[in-house]
């Protein structure tokens, strides 16, 4: 039987992003970062937030946490080989995996959208995110309906 993964011990410590001190938002940087320009991921970001608080006048940094509440997963399905036979096992999602989840579908969906300029798809992104709607949700309720749907081989977890 194969072992199972140990966590990362050296695991790196991010500091929170210069402009608003927010640890959570320095980590989205990184995910919306490609090819190392992280510079490019900070104008895409905070642009789409200066369009947050200009189109909603609320605070961007709460729509922000709200959105990645709301798309956060609860369960997931995760593969298992028993007997020969592939079942999808519902499994509750551990706390980084959670919020790496929900930034990377707020990523996608955002990509998907139409729109102009990747500051705008993703302040439309995360303002419907914040109101329980758009891509993102979408992907989340999917995971969540197979989860529910996939129940009765929970008993195959260990």
């Amino acid at each position: 039987m194969p072992r199972k993964k140990r966590p990362y011990k050296n695991k790196k410590y991010l500091r929170p992003d210069p402009k608003f001190g927010n640890l959570m938002l320095s980590r989205f940087i990184n995910q919306i970062m490609r090819r190392g320009k992280k510079s490019a991921a900070h104008k895409i970001v905070y642009g789409a937030l200066d369009l947050i608080s200009a189109q909603t006048k609320d605070d961007p940094i709460m729509i922000f946490d709200v959105a990645i509440r709301n798309v956060t997963p609860l369960l997931e399905v995760k593969g298992k080989r028993i007997g020969g036979a592939n079942y999808q096992i519902a499994q509750e999602v551990r706390g980084d995996r959670r919020e790496t989840l929900a930034m990377r579908w707020l990523r996608e969906a955002a990509l998907t959208r139409p729109g102009h300029t990747m500051a705008e798809r993703l302040a439309a992104e995360l303002i419907d995110a914040s109101k329980k709607v758009g891509g993102a949700m979408k992907k989340r309720e999917d995971v969540h309906r197979m989860a529910e749907a996939n129940r009765a081989f929970s008993h195959f977890a260990r």
